[in-house]
């Protein structure tokens, strides 16, 4: 199928607004993590891959591929550097920017990255992420009363949990504490929630936690493999703590449950306590390997609620298999009358690694062109054909239909 007739099809793929609060199917997300990395360094991310500079651009790219929706991050470190002092220039710069274009924005509060003078172990915390997403309602309801708006107010707590409070990778930079820190995450997140619906009942709350598959390794012990499923659970604990079902003393209540997003990679399967990821796209699948279909089913199942890929990508060559496969995945979703809403492209533009600046992943829908300031942007094209090929697939849920 050529790719003009693929893209006709794509023009009347949009899922009715009625059941569906995002204005595509598939979504952009732009990276824009500003944490401290594992040396210490502060990260610009957004302004590294060139999307903060080239926003007017990168946002006309997306209309060859029917991408209306996106997500976007405010970078907390740099909108506060005084506590309770906002600068919000940018981020209004970047909402204009979306409105002039019909861009759809969801916002990530805090991505990856806190203020200087704060760690989730800091018993200002939540107070402090409590007042930004209150300043931060305020801010954008007084520009735009009448949107939907969506927000994401702390990204991948399990994730950040680990790599600050038991890698080292970021601040706090410990171990053996990421419990501690994942309090301190959830905490601020109900905080959070509890004072945006204060202001505004109508925000949506879009959760983005990694969706994962532990397993015990091959003729396992006993205990290795309740060492596994006691780690696989424990993917949902950040959910379960916003719903209230664990650490209910934290504020976690079922109303905050709302449109619940998981991020999935080629590496979020893998043998618990050896660090071998089980391959995705293996001649003879390992017996142990789970399609994506079944992880969502379960996070569905356990929630009852609206759900979301909010992040997928793979690096390198394996882009174009990938991004089919994800479809061919989310069909069998939508198939099985499971309310997927969306995939989101993470990163659409390709971006450098948090602890070693000047290595590229080679992730995005376009490469990153270095020879050029900000870094241009080169479209991969097997990946493009790919992805309006994915989009076809998915279309299809709506020929079925009809």
């Amino acid at each position: 199928m050529s790719i003009p007739t693929i893209f006709s099809l794509l023009l009347n793929s949009t899922t009715s607004p009625s059941t569906n609060p995002f204005q595509s199917f598939w979504w952009a997300g732009y990276e824009c993590s500003d944490q401290l990395n594992c040396f210490g360094n502060r990260v610009d991310l957004l302004r590294l891959s060139g999307h903060l500079q080239l926003i007017h651009e990168d946002y006309q790219q997306l209309q060859p591929f029917n991408i209306r929706t996106v997500r976007e991050g405010i970078q907390w470190s740099q909108v506060e550097k005084k506590a309770y002092q906002y600068d919000w220039s940018v981020v209004s710069a970047m909402m204009a920017e979306g409105h002039r274009q019909g861009i759809q924005q969801v916002w990530d509060l805090c991505h990856f990255g806190y203020p200087d003078d704060l760690t989730p172990l800091h018993p200002m915390f939540a107070r402090r992420f409590a007042a930004l997403c209150r300043a931060f309602v305020k801010f954008y309801r007084d520009q735009y009363p009448y949107d939907t708006l969506i927000v994401t107010p702390i990204n991948e707590v399990s994730f950040m949990s680990w790599l600050g409070g038991d890698a080292r990778g970021t601040s706090p930079y410990c171990t053996r504490q990421g419990w501690e820190v994942k309090i301190g995450l959830m905490r601020a997140y109900i905080e959070g929630v509890a004072a945006m619906r204060e202001l505004d009942p109508t925000i949506r709350i879009l959760t983005t936690e990694p969706l994962v598959q532990m397993v015990p390794p091959l003729n396992a012990t006993r205990d290795q493999i309740i060492s596994a499923a006691i780690a696989d659970e424990n993917q949902f604990q950040s959910v379960d703590m916003l719903a209230g079902r664990i650490t209910p003393e934290l504020g976690g209540s079922p109303d905050y449950i709302d449109l619940l997003g998981f991020n999935y990679y080629y590496n979020n399967q893998w043998v618990e306590g050896t660090g071998i990821f089980l391959g995705w796209n293996d001649a003879i699948p390992d017996p142990r390997w789970v399609p994506l279909r079944h992880l969502l089913a379960k996070a569905y199942r356990r929630y009852g609620r609206p759900i979301a890929l909010t992040e997928t990508s793979h690096p390198g060559i394996d882009r174009p298999v990938w991004v089919k496969m994800i479809a061919r995945e989310c069909l069998a979703v939508l198939q099985a009358d499971i309310p997927l809403l969306g995939v989101c492209l993470y990163p659409i533009v390709d971006r450098p690694d948090w602890d070693h600046t000047d290595y590229w992943h080679h992730s995005g829908l376009w490469d990153a062109d270095l020879s050029t300031n900000p870094v241009g942007r080169v479209l991969v094209e097997p990946y493009a054909n790919a992805l309006l090929q994915a989009q076809a697939i998915v279309q299809k849920t709506d020929l079925l239909a009809s």
